[in-house]
């Protein structure tokens, strides 16, 4: 296509898992164009140097060769030619996560900041995208799923897809394959699910079926009267394996990976606590569409994707969205009260349990998830917050606060709707995102509540949220049950072989204070071996303020420790609504339903 950026894509050795991309740029720039690939993908915080799996890469025009100078990690510069510029390059495609690429004889799946190189000075012309098949009878059913808008190609086929500019062409990932297949519509606009991995009894209708409901419950969350879904068309890619869990939001799709476990299976009636979290996820990611794609922080407006874009915002953006995921699952009738408080006790104790949230406010955990979130190692819990967990529980607080200093006539449900109407809906045409500073000031304008105190205490501070004082206003219970359970080491383990290996110790734990560190193989208490499948059945024998004799590799050098143990360090907090026909239930029932 002619004034537009040409690409084609084929999976050239899908057992070497190689894609062959070939760029046409027919108007190079005259003192030489520059290329490059991104350093990271929008909705994962972390550099990761996609040009790296660029392992071959050469230039041609009318008369020849080009040459390509490399001037970074991800930029080359061809020589100037006043003829079409045409690059050929090799991408290595062996990620099977929702961030890059991936091929093999089964699928194929990418990215376009993984494969296709950005025209520098030419990223506002159309991209053209021929998608090929790869060579061979055995590919033949091999099918396309994408939201990237048909050129000449037809829905799933293989052909050109288009792009309005480089933005665009890098939001619509790509799956290839031998998929499962089902649509169905919610407020009119279709929306594709789509299966990749041996999925055996798949209940696809069940899937329309509870997708709808959570799909039109959001669309109908930010335009109550219009119903109306910022896109002509939605696609949830799913890759099932035996153990994995993950998803990544795009503008008109989402990546997702899952346990084969978690999905629902033809003719089981009872919804399992895994297909629930699966829901969640979809339901997450969906949520995204809105928040984050189309309601931005300021310094992702645009994206500059060759280096780090720092922001304290993202309690708001990905913590508010992981307060949503499941509360849209309660407002679709997927997911009960009781199911409900459940999750969120879960994540109330995954928040507590860390002595990192402590040191490090929601804010701050933000602006530092280059380095800290997404950099995690084993001394996490005892040095940094999840700017999800504890932004949802901030999500929580806000909402509670809101819906109980104005009698329930606001929400944090009119705030997004505020930040939708002001930055989201019309950001393709004017780019606005939310400024750093503004965020307090629009929650105090929509809702006419004071909120200083909170952000300072709970979003730029440290303290932990008053859950007891949120939730009794709607007749929920707060218990922690601490002083019931086993006695503790102050350890997290994992399983290395056999052996029972510390993946975390906590600060100021048992295990911290006799002098034990993450990596350790504990291998005998009191002279009694352990492994990884006892450990808790060996301390049931103890009670708090025992002294125990531990032993331990490290490295290959065996080691004693003496520890004392302490009962319940880890919070047990449950979570549990009152069921008798209070007020208080009533506004529960409102906050739960959004009626």
């Amino acid at each position: 296509m002619r004034n537009a950026i040409n690409y084609i894509i084929t999976p050239k050795d899908p057992a070497a898992h190689l894609f062959e991309v070939t760029l046409t740029v027919d108007k190079p720039a005259p003192e030489g164009q520059i290329f490059s690939l991104p350093a990271w993908i929008p909705g994962s915080y972390m550099i990761r140097e996609f040009a790296r799996n660029i392992v071959r890469i050469s230039a041609e025009a009318r008369d020849g060769q080009v040459p390509l100078t490399k001037l970074d990690k991800h930029t080359w510069q061809a020589a100037p030619c006043s003829a079409r510029l045409v690059l050929t390059y090799e991408v290595y495609a062996w990620d099977l996560s929702v961030r890059a690429a991936h091929l093999d004889q089964t699928h194929g799946f990418f990215n376009g900041t993984s494969v296709f190189l950005a025209v520098h000075g030419q990223e506002e012309l159309p991209h053209v995208v021929d998608i090929r098949r790869p060579e061979g009878d055995e590919y033949r059913g091999w099918r396309v799923a994408t939201a990237m808008p048909e050129l000449k190609a037809r829905r799933y086929g293989f052909g050109t897809y288009i792009a309005a500019n480089y933005d665009e062409l890098i939001d619509h990932p790509v799956e290839l394959g031998t998929f499962a297949l089902a649509t169905f519509k919610a407020h009119g606009v279709p929306h594709d699910i789509v299966f990749t991995g041996r999925i055996p009894n798949l209940d696809l209708a069940r899937l329309c079926n509870d997708l709808k409901k959570v799909c039109e419950a959001q669309i109908a969350l930010f335009e109550p009267k219009t119903r109306r879904a910022p896109m002509d068309r939605y696609v949830f890619m799913t890759m099932v394996v035996g153990d994995g869990y993950g998803g990544l939001e795009h503008r008109a799709s989402t990546a997702l990976i899952c346990s084969r476990a978690d999905l629902p299976v033809v003719g089981q009636k009872e919804a399992t606590d895994g297909y629930r979290t699966y829901l969640g996820l979809c339901s997450h990611e969906y949520f995204h569409t809105w928040n984050v794609k189309r309601i931005k922080p300021a310094v992702f407006a645009p994206y500059d994707l060759r280096s780090e874009g720092y922001t304290s915002l993202l309690w708001l953006f990905e913590g508010f969205t992981s307060y949503y995921d499941d509360l849209m699952l309660v407002r679709s009738g997927l997911m009960d009260e009781k199911q409900y408080f459940k999750t969120l006790s879960k994540t109330i104790n995954g928040v507590l349990r860390g002595s990192g949230r402590t040191k490090q406010s929601v804010a701050e955990s933000s602006f530092d998830a280059w380095v800290k979130y997404y950099r995690q190692d084993e001394n996490a819990p005892n040095a940094i917050v999840s700017y999800y967990a504890k932004g949802s529980l901030v999500g929580l607080g806000l909402d509670l606060t809101i819906r109980e200093q104005t009698n329930g006539r606001k929400s944090l449900d009119d705030v997004m709707r505020t930040l939708w109407q002001r930055y989201g809906r019309d950001f393709d045409s004017f780019g606005q995102g939310l400024a750093e500073t503004e965020a307090l000031g629009l929650f105090e304008e929509v809702t006419g509540v004071k909120l200083k105190k909170f952000f300072d205490r709970y979003i730029h501070g440290t303290e932990d949220l008053p859950f007891d004082k949120l939730l009794a206003p709607y007749a929920v219970d707060v218990t922690d049950n601490r002083k019931s359970a086993k006695p503790s080491l102050g350890i997290r383990t994992t399983r290395e072989g056999n052996d029972c290996k510390l993946a975390n110790v906590h600060e100021g734990g048992p295990a911290h204070a006799a002098g034990m560190s993450a990596g350790d193989l504990l291998i005998a208490v009191d002279g009694l071996r352990v492994n990884a499948g006892n450990l808790d059945a060996v301390l049931a024998r103890y009670r708090a303020g025992d002294a125990v004799l531990l032993h331990a590799f490290r490295r290959d050098e065996l080691m004693a420790f003496n520890a004392v143990l302490v009962q319940g360090d880890a919070p047990q907090v449950t979570l549990e609504a009152q069921d008798k026909p209070l007020p208080q239930a009533r506004k529960r029932a409102k906050w739960l339903s959004a009626a």
